[in-house]
């Protein structure tokens, strides 16, 4: 199960400022809803754990997570893998940054998979609660670099 996203919004900090929060997993990553803990292994591979809940499944995701394109002050990109209760998943997220009259614009897309039984059980749902969770870090992510 595939589930694809996207958007974008403007800050009033430099294309810079912005590339230099989102490549710091330090300082994004405490921002993922239900965040639990991180571990950085060197500059551009850490590790995340955070809760999941879904219908009678919960636990605990431990993604691993790559900076794999990394172009100052433009684009940065991350692919990632985890393991969840009931399946595994598999994610990219990209963002694309632009000066703007006002500071910088952000485009953001990504995709996400979702395979084994999580996929099947949880089904329908996984796709509206991918998008609440998306759009909290989303608004995080705004209220920190504004």
């Amino acid at each position: 199960m595939a589930i694809k996203f996207g958007g974008e919004f403007e800050v009033k900090r430099t294309p810079e400022e912005v590339y230099d929060f989102l490549t710091d997993p330090k300082k994004f990553a405490p921002l993922l809803p239900d965040f639990q803990s991180m571990t950085v292994q060197d500059a551009t591979h850490f590790k995340v754990k955070v809760n999941v809940g879904i219908s009678y499944i919960k636990g605990a995701a431990d993604v691993r997570m790559e900076l794999t394109q990394a172009d100052r002050p433009k684009r940065a990109q991350y692919k990632g893998n985890g393991r969840v209760s009931g399946g595994n998943v598999s994610l990219t997220a990209g963002f694309d940054l632009s000066p703007s009259d006002s500071g910088t614009k952000v485009a953001w897309q990504g995709e996400a998979q979702v395979f084994g039984g999580l996929a099947s059980v949880a089904g329908g749902l996984l796709e509206p609660l991918g998008k609440k969770n998306l759009q909290k870090l989303i608004d995080g992510l705004q209220t920190a670099l504004q």
